[in-house]
């Protein structure tokens, strides 16, 4: 096989969905060559996954990049939300890879965004974007994380970080209600406990138990049925024909905090290059986002209002960023040819 026809498998390898896809290093990432989602949970580990991909496809892949949703430490990666460890070694033995590259996932979401053009964006704040200023991500899905690029004078270089674990922080006296609940229950209440998609139903519990607003009867069964209540809560919390007063209670919080941790981030980088919100959780919800609210908690930082005012913000839309992120990242590193 000829440099030219070098082909990179990239994963998002996530807590509730894995996505794969392989795409041609020589015609670069507009279109994969063929792609596919898993159920996570329905597979002991990564390998069948792998396994059940490639095994129906005539393309040989010599080269992996793997954005998994942990932390990631000498090729190595436990799964935050699964009893799985993904492993670079391992997976270059058992699938004769010559060259496997394993990251956080927020390293490859991180990766694509130098490549990500208008269409693939929605702006919540235009901002005055500071050329060649660090850049930051803060993707809630099922857990929260976060990463940075910085410019090194030639390119930006992306940074993973495990920001989503860091300790939540309340903006007003509900919000400090929903801490103490939390700590009830948790030893550290880290802005992923109230952040991302284990963290809605956290919130809708104790807004419920509260009597901020109450459950909506022909809700409750529903909820309680569904494997992953968080697709309905905030169908709910949007529907405009039969809204649902806890759901969009539970939205408007989720907003807000989100909006704090956000900016928080913005200020920990310095992002003037911009700050993009990643996971399957912001597509979802961008008229809760450019409600104001968003924004509203972002700027709130103090003396550091009016820098945060300057400070663009997108929505990632593109669902394939992570996966043109890994691929991105495994010919950064230089383990295969540039393509166009």
């Amino acid at each position: 096989m000829s440099a030219r026809d070098t082909v990179i498998l990239a994963g998002d390898v996530g807590g509730t969905k894995t996505r794969l896809a392989l795409f041609a290093a020589a015609t670069g990432f507009a279109a994969p060559l063929a792609e596919a989602t898993f159920a996570s949970r329905d597979y002991a580990g990564l390998e069948p996954i792998l396994h059940e991909f490639l095994s129906v496809l005539d393309w040989p892949v010599d080269h992996a990049g793997l954005g998994v949703a942990g932390p990631v430490a000498g090729g190595r990666a436990a799964v935050t939300n699964l009893p799985w460890v993904v492993d670079e070694a391992n997976l270059a033995e058992t699938f004769g890879f010559r060259q496997v590259l394993v990251m956080n996932d927020l390293e490859a979401i991180a990766a694509a965004v130098p490549a990500l053009g208008a269409r693939d964006l929605y702006t919540l704040n235009h901002g005055c974007v500071s050329k060649e200023g660090a850049m930051a991500v803060i993707a809630p899905g099922t857990g929260l994380g976060e990463a940075y690029l910085a410019w090194d004078g030639t390119r930006y270089r992306v940074h993973p970080s495990e920001g989503g674990h860091a300790d939540f922080a309340p903006l007003d006296a509900p919000q400090a209600g929903l801490l103490l609940h939390l700590m009830k229950r948790f030893d550290h209440v880290s802005y992923e406990r109230v952040c991302s998609g284990m963290g809605l139903p956290n919130i809708y519990a104790f807004l419920r138990d509260s009597g901020v607003a109450e459950e909506a009867g022909w809700l409750r069964p529903r909820l309680e049925a569904a494997a992953d209540p968080v697709p309905l809560m905030i169908a709910a919390a949007l529907d405009e024909e039969r809204p649902c007063a806890l759901c969009r209670a539970v939205l408007e919080t989720f907003v807000s905090i989100l909006g704090a941790a956000a900016g928080n981030t913005a200020l920990k980088f310095l992002a003037t290059g911009g700050v993009f919100l990643g996971g399957g959780i912001p597509p979802r919800i961008l008229t809760a986002l450019d409600s104001g609210r968003f924004m509203e908690a972002f700027t709130r930082k103090g003396r550091m209002s009016g820098l945060m005012e300057k400070i663009p913000v997108h929505v990632i839309l593109n669902p394939k960023a992570a996966l043109v992120g890994a691929a991105r990242q495994v010919m950064a590193r230089g383990g295969a040819p540039k393509g166009s």
